[in-house]
């Protein structure tokens, strides 16, 4: 699949779950409940005991989802990653170093990003989305609106402070996709193995981004 097929696909979604989980069972468990729920796209973060082979078994075992790694802070990691079937990265910031491999690699990369500087920085040094993180400490939705004034052709991908309840919001205010954490991925469900919480909730959340997209004004 081709970087622009991955975006496509990626935006098209709208949501983003992050995975973080103790153990690859957990996050494997985590990938299939929120593609039953119609969310069709995880990042996996390198803080996931054996991120690698979690992504390896969810592309061999899952082929119905685009499988991304996160919180991958620089190339060597990043390379670690693509050879386990990652089709994006995802880093908390900027790492120029990482960006010039995405590119290189012709890889779709969400560059972490909270400041305008950083944002034109993202966007300057090639990235595909800009990641607002962490979103909620800066004013969650309103942080966005303000954000997209000077940049309203950068697309950004607010994470942190993303659930069902302000969602809707984040995409009324400009963002082009969500990255949803705890929000979504819950702990108690993973605990319990309730995986129908974490489907429902999926399936929530993607009707009301799907509800507020249609909702919003026509360019």
């Amino acid at each position: 699949m081709n970087k622009a097929t991955v975006l496509q696909r990626a935006l098209a979604t709208g949501i983003i779950p992050v995975i973080r989980a103790a153990s690859e069972e957990d996050a494997l468990f985590a990938a299939e409940a929120v593609l039953a729920g119609g969310v069709d796209v995880v990042e996996i973060t390198m803080t996931v005991p054996g991120a690698t082979s979690v992504i390896s078994r969810i592309a061999e075992t899952l082929p119905g989802i685009l499988v991304g790694a996160g919180t991958v802070l620089n190339a060597e990691a990043a390379q670690r990653c693509l050879d386990a079937g990652a089709q994006f990265l995802v880093s908390p910031g900027i790492n120029l170093k990482t960006l010039e491999f995405a590119q290189r690699k012709s890889v779709l990369m969400l560059a972490g990003a909270l400041t305008p500087t950083e944002v034109m920085s993202a966007w300057e040094f090639g990235a595909d989305l800009v990641k607002i993180f962490p979103c909620s400490q800066v004013g969650g939705a309103s942080y966005i609106r303000a954000l997209k004034g000077p940049f309203p052709d950068i697309p950004l991908v607010p994470t942190g402070g993303v659930n069902l309840d302000t969602c809707a919001e984040f995409i009324a205010a400009g963002a082009s996709a969500l990255g949803v954490g705890g929000e979504l991925i819950l702990k108690d469900a993973i605990r319990q193995k309730n995986a129908e919480l974490i489907s429902g909730l999926a399936r929530q959340m993607l009707q009301a981004v799907q509800t507020a997209r249609a909702a919003r004004p026509k360019a």
